[in-house]
Order: C-alpha cells, then sequence, then structure tokens
C-alpha cells in the first residue's frame, strides 16, 4: 500500500474493469468520436437523401395609390384623385425530382457507408485509448510496487545503521561502517521520494485519460492476467479480418466507388415534378377601372426534363478524379495491407520476447532472494562486511524492480498486439 500524503484505503482500489468503464463514458477523445459519429447518423438519414420532395409557400400584399385620367369613347373625361389598388397573393409550390441520372441513389449509399466508418473510427478511437489508459494504469501499477519495494529496502538499511550503531558502540566494528549505513539511508530515502513523485504524476495522468478531477486519488490494481493460448497464425487470421484500420479503408474504398458512380449522373437527364396552388385577390376603387375586385385560385401542374447536355467538361473532369480517387483509396488499401502485417509480425516478436524477459526475471529473483537471504545470516553472524551486505541487497532491489517492469512491458505488448488483431475490445483485462 502507498504511504504518506497519498495514502489510500484498500477499499479505494481502482480496478481495471473500473478504469475502461470510467474512460468509456468521460473520455473527452471519445465523446468527440461519438458526437462525430452522430453527425454522420443525421447524415445517412431519409432527410438527408434527396428522396422527400420541397415544399415552398409564397404570400404577399402591395397597396398603391394614383392619380390618374381617363377619356370615356363617347368623349366624357374622367379623373380619379389617390385611386386605391391592393393585391394579395399566396401559393404553395411542390417540388419532386423523380430521376436524377441516379446521382442521389449512390449519394444516398455513400452516407451510410461514411456512418458504418465513422462507427468504425469511434471503435479506433476507443482502442487507442483503452490502450492508453493502460499504459498509464500500468505504469502507476509498476510504480505501485516499486514505491512499495524501495520502502522496504529503506527499512533494511535503518535496521541495519542500528545493527552498526550497536556494533559500533560494542567495538565490534569501526564508525565507517555507521557512515557507510547512513549513506545508504540517505540513498534510499531519496529514490523512494523520487519514486514517489513519479507516482503522483502518473496518477494525474491517469485522472486527465479519466477526465478526472486531477487530485482524485485511488491505488491501481498491480495484478497482471495474460491471455491463455495466443498464437501467431490465429493473430494474424484476425487481423486480417478485424483490424480496424483495414475495416475502415474498406468502407473508403466502398464511398469511393459510390461517389464515382454518382459523378456519371451528370451525364444522364433530370426528370422533375412540379406542382402549384395559387390564389390571387386584387381590389381597385379608380372609377376608371373595369372591376372593382377581381379574385383568382387555382392549381398548376407539370413535368419538366433538363439534360444538360454540354457543361464546359466540369463532370468529364469530376468524373475523371473521381476515378482517380478510387484507384488511390485502393493503393491505400494495400498500403494498409503490408503494414499490418508487419504490425502484427513485430507485435508478437515483442511480445514473445517479453514474456521470455519476464520468465529470466522471475528466476533472476529467485537467485538474488536466496543470496539475500544467505547474506543477511552471514552478516548477523559478522561473516561478511556490510558492504558485502549492501551490495546483495541492491542486487535484489534491481532484480524485484527488473521483474516488475518485465511483468508489466509483457502486458501492454501483449495489448498492443491484440490492439492491432482487432481483438482488444473482446478480452478480459
Amino acid at each position: 500500500m502507498l504511504v504518506g500524503p497519498f495514502a489510500m484505503a484498500q477499499d479505494q482500489i481502482l480496478t481495471k474493469q473500473e478504469a475502461i468503464n470510467m474512460v468509456l463514458e468521460n473520455n473527452l477523445g471519445i465523446q468527440v468520436a461519438k458526437n462525430t459519429q452522430l453527425i454522420d447518423e443525421n447524415n445517412a438519414g431519409i432527410l438527408n437523401s434527396g428522396y422527400l420532395p420541397t415544399l415552398n409557400g409564397v404570400a404577399g400584399g402591395t397597396i398603391d395609390k394614383q392619380n390618374s385620367e381617363g377619356v370615356l369613347a363617347n368623349g366624357d373625361t374622367r379623373t380619379a384623385e389617390g385611386a386605391e389598388t391592393r393585391r394579395y397573393n399566396a401559393s404553395l409550390s411542390l417540388n419532386y425530382t423523380l430521376f436524377d441520372g441516379l446521382g442521389r441513389y449512390y449519394d444516398y449509399k455513400s452516407f451510410k457507408e461514411r456512418s458504418q466508418q465513422s462507427e468504425l473510427e469511434v471503435r479506433q478511437t476507443i482502442e487507442t485509448t483503452i490502450l492508453q489508459l493502460f499504459s498509464v494504469y500500468y505504469e502507476a501499477a509498476r510504480l505501485t510496487e516499486q514505491t512499495n519495494t524501495l520502502e522496504q529496502a529503506l527499512d533494511i538499511s535503518k535496521d541495519r545503521l542500528t545493527r552498526a550503531k550497536y556494533q559500533f558502540e560494542f567495538g565490534q566494528n569501526t564508525g565507517l561502517d555507521v557512515l557507510n549505513a547512513e549513506v545508504d539511508i540517505n540513498t534510499d530515502s531519496i529514490n523512494l521520494l523520487n519514486s514517489r513523485q513519479l507516482l503522483r504524476n502518473t496518477m494525474r495522468d491517469l485522472n486527465l485519460i479519466l477526465n478526472q478531477d486531477l487530485s482524485a486519488q485511488f491505488v491501481a490494481d498491480t495484478t497482471v492476467n495474460f491471455v491463455p493460448g495466443l498464437q501467431m497464425e490465429n493473430m494474424q487470421l484476425e487481423a486480417k479480418e478485424n483490424n480496424v484500420r483495414m475495416q475502415i479503408v474498406e468502407k473508403a474504398i466502398n464511398i469511393s466507388d459510390y461517389n464515382f458512380k454518382a459523378s456519371k449522373s451528370g451525364y444522364l437527364p433530370t426528370i422533375g415534378l412540379t406542382g402549384t396552388y395559387g390564389w390571387n385577390e386584387s381590389t381597385n376603387n379608380s372609377p376608371l377601372a373595369f372591376a372593382l375586385q377581381n379574385t383568382s385560385y387555382g392549381v398548376t401542374g407539370a413535368v419538366n426534363l433538363s439534360w444538360n447536355l454540354f457543361d464546359g467538361g466540369r463532370t468529364i473532369t469530376t468524373v475523371k478524379n473521381a476515378k482517380i480517387s478510387y484507384e488511390n483509396q485502393e493503393l491505400a488499401k494495400k498500403q494498409i495491407e503490408l503494414e499490418v502485417e508487419r504490425d502484427i509480425r513485430n507485435a508478437w516478436d515483442s511480445y514473445t520476447n517479453a514474456l521470455y524477459v519476464l520468465e529470466v526475471q522471475e528466476k533472476n529473483l529467485q537467485t538474488n532472494m536466496n543470496n539475500f537471504n544467505r547474506t543477511d545470516e552471514r552478516y548477523k553472524l559478522g561473516q561478511v562486511t556490510s558492504i558485502e551486505f549492501r551490495q546483495a541487497q541492491l542486487n535484489l532491489l534491481n532484480a524485484v524492480l527488473a521483474k516488475s517492469q518485465a511483468k508489466y512491458n509483457a502486458k501492454i505488448a501483449e495489448l498492443q498486439m491484440l490492439q492491432i488483431s482487432g481483438q482488444l475490445l473482446n478480452v478480459e483485462f
């Protein structure tokens, strides 16, 4: 357990599953990715497809005052001063595109693919964030173990100083042993303080990923469980089928294909349907007017065909560029396939090498522990010097820290391999 100003109760351990739940709920990067996904879902809806008609309403009114003079057929002259004319109108217009060269059809499919691609990008963000989470989480766990180990080393050094003082008082050693013990205590104290500081900094990094108060305190779980039965051949097959980069580029190819097909709609005509209901009314109090009030209303419908036979070459250019974009996506897919194959091979080698290093460090730790225990017994009997005892203590300390580092290195290597194979979200942590 931790000690000092950041000591925690045992029930305040942050488990790995709790950390995952917190990061999925609170991490800002994941929230941004999910919001982007919502935008793409909206774009892929029927309201943005172009398949629905448009309905426009128009209304207006005018008032006109004029002075006028007119000569009738019998030669009489009439004048109208301040004659007022009022005109009102309202209409509803319905427009619907029956056929646009299949442009909206492929655009709609492209939006659907983009929505699915956005889901994959959210998954990619989640995988990256979880890997980042555990990189920091396991670093906090390693520093927790390191701090505990350095505390034990300091206790041993303090006990050694007490023993050296007693032996000096009884004339069994020189004052040099006491000075050496004091120097080693200072060294161990400085190492412990530095380790505690690194642990506090790492906890702040973890709180940042979790989007928590930076001063929030908890203890990381130091238990590490490895996924059993991993095999290189299976990892390669899983990577080809489930790697998120591979799936994203597949969606990008589909989108480019639909964009290419949509661009060719410019070669075809557009057929539309329009319908209008209109109402008009005008009143005129002029004595020269033939009618004092006129009202009209009715429905108008029409079918129109528009075919842009030549648009200056813009459609030809658009089609050519869309085809090139599609070819670029095909090339990007080949590049990503090679990169994923390289990454899974490198990850597997790193993983197996890390497991071997862990096995060696475990054996080395056992050897140094046995050596320290024998040296400790002989030191108590006065058969070895304090310098030899200190060396055995340092060897054990380094072995403990190296084994701890190897354990977490192996786990991170495993998580990196699982991410590349697309299995990171399917395993128990």
